[in-house]
């Protein structure tokens, strides 16, 4: 099953964002399995949430793997939204 994340980061939080970048990119690559496609928020060039579309069994799993990032374990996200999804056009994930 497919879910979108938006996850929104605190305001001015953009030093905790950079300094869990590595980390948090290393959590992805990890999980490639389940994150199919993701990237940052962007207000002008500055980074302030980031987006994910993952494939997990169900939401507690989707949940579950949101809690274990890096962003989310470091406390940068004000809010996150996670919502079923279901692709209907362009590329296969």
């Amino acid at each position: 099953m497919l879910f979108v994340a938006l996850c929104y980061d605190k305001r001015d939080h953009v030093d905790l964002r950079l300094s869990t970048r590595a980390a948090h990119l290393a959590f992805l690559e990890t999980h490639a399995a389940q994150v199919k496609l993701g990237g940052p928020f962007l207000e002008g060039e500055k980074p302030v949430g980031s987006m994910l579309i993952l494939e997990c069994p169900d939401e507690a799993s989707a949940r579950a793997l949101l809690s274990q990032d890096p962003y989310a374990e470091a406390g940068l996200f004000e809010r996150v939204e996670l919502r079923a999804w279901k692709r209907v056009v362009g590329a296969t994930l």
